[in-house]
């Protein structure tokens, strides 16, 4: 899922060496936190959080396949 993310930040964002993704396990949940420059930012949300949005249920998506929940944070 982290590699999932990074794919889909690095090809929305102008600064793709600044995305980072930090992933923390546990049993039944995956806590990711995706980093991207501060200019980036709107990008990466998207109006009214769309594009946002659109990643995480895509993220969500694939973490049903393993029985996990998924939550993912972005920061600058």
């Amino acid at each position: 899922m982290k590699e999932l993310v990074a794919i889909l930040a690095k090809s929305l964002v102008d600064h793709a060496d600044q995305v980072s993704v930090a992933q923390t396990e546990t049993d039944k949940s995956v806590h990711l936190q995706l980093t991207v420059a501060p200019e980036d930012m709107g990008k990466v949300i998207g109006k009214q959080g769309k594009i946002a949005n659109a990643i995480r249920t895509l993220v969500k998506a694939a973490a049903v396949k393993d029985g996990r929940r998924v939550h993912m944070d972005i920061d600058q």
